[in-house]
């Protein structure tokens, strides 16, 4: 496998890891590679496919704006975001990595191909910059799901590695290979892919990073059960988890199901933050980044571990390794194969991420992701007026709560199942394959267009 953890959980600012958190990477790789910044008179940015589809309620051109200006995902501040945005507005000037300033209009040099898909994938968009001499510079990205980007030369070439690609003492394609090298060694899954982990960085600076992860994941759970108000983009959708929170910390009567609800409101705390355009962590993508943190917090205060920092390590690692799995061996893409690839994977990594903390053994890890995975085939991406909200946010909610479902049965069963993980994913990949257009993130099927929005691109 040539991904790591830190490949797959990305720190990020919402609403999407494939339509913000890629283009924004892509957009400044492109001025970073180009090089003689000084020299350039003109840049563009062109969209395509669902970038494009669904490119403004997801603040496509928004990221491609910020990229072109230097900033990155993970240490923008997203309470500047508004302010750097209306300045470019007002001015029509840009500070190309913050410090080549050229002539820049939002309305005209980012151009929306809703009607053309290039050939690499549905999320497809192609950067153009001109110099004083005439000289044209022009690089096609693909953003491919979960803050992954690729030139369409990595992608046609297969070059899609981490950038510290390095031998690894537990290699694994499959999930076949990772519980053949359990029964080899005898080791957890969580040890194997610690191991691997190892290769790249010291133990120190691993459980850093995983605890970093984690530490994000908490803030944006407690923001998200803070804030209240309308979510931006037209819809008029009100944050909903703050209220409910407090309404539940309040009751008297207390009910069996009290504490998956509380769960469920993590996640949609999460994912409320992620509409509005707040820090998230990619898990394995920003549509779906809710589910991972409410069942990790979920873990962390009611199972009462007895060591919750080794466990909640162990959680991301496992959970790391099914996130791979689909990445290679299908999607986590919803242009590509619909939410089956974002909250579906979501809910397996969850739910073996469970499994692991508990103490699961490798075939009951195995079990609870296919669980996770095998109950949302089908599921498409079709969210109302191209915004990360509805059905997104409680679609978050009800995933986790299905991922502590499939833990729970796959930790109470032996780890024998008559569908392996690698065939769930396979068939994932061939209905994502089989699902109409429309349904995958384009906002022109499903509740997208059974439901009357308003002129939202004009929001």
């Amino acid at each position: 496998m040539d991904m790591r953890v830190f490949d797959l959980f990305k720190i990020g600012v919402g609403p999407s890891s494939s339509h913000t958190v890629g283009p924004m990477v892509a957009a400044r790789r492109f001025l970073v590679e180009a090089g003689n910044l000084q020299n350039v008179t003109k840049v563009q940015a062109a969209l395509y496919g669902s970038l494009a589809l669904t490119g403004s309620g997801h603040a496509t051109d928004k990221a491609v704006l910020l990229g072109l200006m230097g900033e990155t995902p993970q240490d923008v501040a997203p309470d500047t975001v508004e302010d750097k945005l209306t300045r470019l507005s007002d001015t029509h000037q840009m500070r190309l990595l913050g410090e080549y300033t050229i002539s820049f209009n939002p309305a005209t040099d980012i151009i929306w191909h809703m009607q053309e898909v290039l050939p690499g994938h549905p999320n497809g968009m192609k950067l153009t910059l001109t110099r004083q001499d005439g000289s044209v510079h022009e690089q096609v990205f693909y953003s491919t799901g979960g803050g992954f980007i690729y030139t369409e030369a990595e992608l046609s070439s297969n070059d899609k590695v981490s950038t510290d690609s390095k031998p690894v003492p537990y290699p694994f394609a499959t999930m076949a290979d990772l519980l053949a090298h359990g029964k080899r060694t005898g080791l957890s899954l969580t040890a194997m892919l610690r191991a691997n982990e190892l290769v790249h960085c010291s133990e120190e600076e691993l459980d850093a990073g995983l605890d970093r992860i984690w530490a994000v994941m908490k803030g944006c759970i407690a923001r998200g059960l803070q804030m209240t108000g309308e979510l931006p983009g037209g819809l008029k959708v009100q944050r909903r988890a703050a209220k409910l929170w407090q309404a539940a910390n309040e009751s008297t009567d207390v009910l069996p199901h009290d504490g998956m609800h509380r769960v469920s409101l993590y996640a949609m705390a999460v994912n409320e933050e992620n509409a509005a355009g707040g820090r998230v962590v990619t898990a394995p993508t920003n549509g779906a980044a809710g589910i991972i943190p409410a069942v990790l917090r979920y873990y962390a205060e009611d199972c009462k571990p007895s060591n919750p920092q080794q466990g909640v390590r162990n959680f991301l690692l496992a959970a790391s390794a099914i996130g791979m799995l689909c990445k290679k061996n299908a999607s986590i893409s919803g242009a590509e194969i619909g939410c089956q690839g974002e909250v579906g994977v979501a809910c397996a990594m969850a739910a073996a991420g469970l499994a692991a903390a508990l103490g699961g053994t490798n075939d009951q890890i195995e079990a609870a992701a296919e669980i996770g995975i095998e109950h949302h085939l089908g599921m498409t991406c079709d969210p109302i007026g191209g915004l990360v909200q509805i059905p997104c946010i409680e679609r978050n909610g009800m995933g986790a709560v299905k991922a502590i479902t499939a833990a729970s049965l796959a930790l109470r069963g032996d780890g024998n199942h008559k569908v392996s993980l690698d065939e769930v994913i396979e068939t994932m990949r061939q209905t994502g394959a089989d699902m109409q257009a429309k349904y995958k993130e384009t906002s022109l099927g499903g509740l997208a267009v059974h439901v009357v929005t308003v002129n939202y691109a004009a929001c």
